[in-house]
């Protein structure tokens, strides 16, 4: 099977081939035969009944400086295409939300991955609130004095963006701290959007663990520890990656959503779980493949085409 496959991803040129998940996902695409295409977003658009993009055919190659040849400029309709990977980074503000709706516009017959109905309804930290048995004790809300009063019931918090990525303005707050007040107006001030708090989890000192499922199902993790002084995990904010396996209480987290994932579509996905207690589920553009590779063998990245040719055929 020959499928051809967009890439609609942040530029390629700039990526790290090193830790790039898409660019891992590319590289396994060639293997297969197939031929990818990409284009940003911003060229995607809606035009008198068809969806558009403007970019290029590409071929890769695990070559430092030298990872990416392009093609000629060209425009295609999306339903030129067997499959077309929604992966630009957030954050998930209206832009995103626009994109996947044009996305719905092509698929199933163009299968989008992961399916864009349910990344748009299904943000990384509020699709958690499903499985409040699961998650420590968690608020979303805008208003201060219920701020105050979750930190009085549960002492440190987390707060953050309820649409953020990449650990960008996670704050760790403890009993009596002075600065709730001000965190909240400066937030106010940036937008309307509610906050998500949660009861601060101290064994994130030891990491934040990241199980990459495909399908629903399970295939791996690495924990992520935070730098010294840091209470941010993630990668892009100097988090280390170590190899790691899975509990059974971790493995019990995954049974309960395999379900869920494989229901919505959510072909690709990578669940954070602290301590026992699952914080996020990644369904934009989540991360990983290439540090569980490096550890443990793991081509997450042909077991996730091996799902998508299965649905294709």
């Amino acid at each position: 099977m020959s499928l051809y496959v967009a890439l609609q991803m942040d530029p390629v040129e700039d990526v790290s081939i090193d830790g790039d998940s898409t660019f891992r996902i590319g590289l396994e695409a060639q293997v297969r035969g197939h031929r990818l295409f990409q284009y940003t977003v911003d060229q995607m658009r809606y035009d008198e009944g068809r969806v558009i993009a403007r970019g290029r055919d590409i071929t890769l190659r695990r070559e430092a400086g030298n990872h990416v040849s392009f093609g000629d400029w060209v425009e295609k309709d999306l339903t030129e295409f067997d499959v077309v990977w929604l992966r630009q980074d957030p954050p998930f503000d209206m832009a995103y939300i626009t994109s996947t709706h044009l996305l719905d516009r092509v698929h199933p017959a163009t299968l989008v991955v992961n399916d864009p109905f349910w990344v748009r309804n299904c943000p990384e930290k509020l699709m958690v609130l499903d499985f409040p048995d699961l998650t420590p004790p968690t608020m979303v809300a805008r208003d201060p004095a219920a701020f105050r009063r979750f930190r009085e019931r549960h002492g440190e918090i987390i707060v953050k963006p309820l649409y953020g990525n990449g650990g960008a303005g996670v704050f760790h707050l403890r009993p009596g701290d002075p600065n709730l007040s001000s965190l909240l107006e400066t937030f106010a001030g940036i937008n309307r959007e509610p906050l998500i708090a949660q009861k601060y989890l101290p064994a994130v000192v030891k990491g934040d663990k990241r199980i990459i499922l495909v399908d629903g199902e399970a295939v791996g993790a690495i924990n992520r520890v935070p730098q010294d002084g840091e209470t941010r995990s993630n990668m892009h904010v100097g988090g280390r990656a170590e190899k790691v396996g899975l509990t059974e209480r971790e493995r019990e987290i995954c049974a309960r959503l395999a379900p869920v994932l494989r229901e919505k579509g959510l072909i690709f996905t990578g669940i954070d779980v602290i301590d026992g207690w699952l914080t996020e589920i990644n369904v934009t553009s989540p991360t990983g493949l290439q540090e569980l590779e490096r550890f443990d063998g793991i081509n997450a990245s042909a077991l996730i085409w091996d799902a998508i040719e299965r649905r294709r055929a």
